[in-house]
């Protein structure tokens, strides 16, 4: 595979990643879940938050956290998961071959 194929390959897989993310961003917060949301959707929130940051941008209805949640373990979900997906990001910024 050439340089230039290489480099249109990796922004198709850039780009349907960041539309499938997209998709699943965090919605209104007019959804009730009994109890709130927990640990599972803390997490989610957590990983889709750079692509549901810039959707609350250009929208009203798309929000960041969820408001109805069951305290702790939704904020334990959302920085885990915040921290799975920065994390790598950080640590590979400093390395330049």
């Amino acid at each position: 595979m050439t340089g230039s194929r290489r480099v249109l390959a990796l922004i198709g897989v850039v780009v349907v990643a960041v539309v499938a993310l997209g998709a699943c961003a965090a919605g209104e917060n007019v959804q009730e879940m009994p109890g709130g949301a927990g640990f599972w959707p803390g997490l989610w929130h957590g990983i889709i938050l750079p692509v549901t940051f810039i959707v609350s941008l250009f929208t009203d209805t798309v929000s960041i956290y969820a408001v109805d949640n069951n305290g702790n373990w939704y904020d334990v979900g959302f920085v885990l998961g915040l921290a799975l997906f920065s994390g790598p990001v950080i640590g590979l910024r400093g390395r330049r071959s």
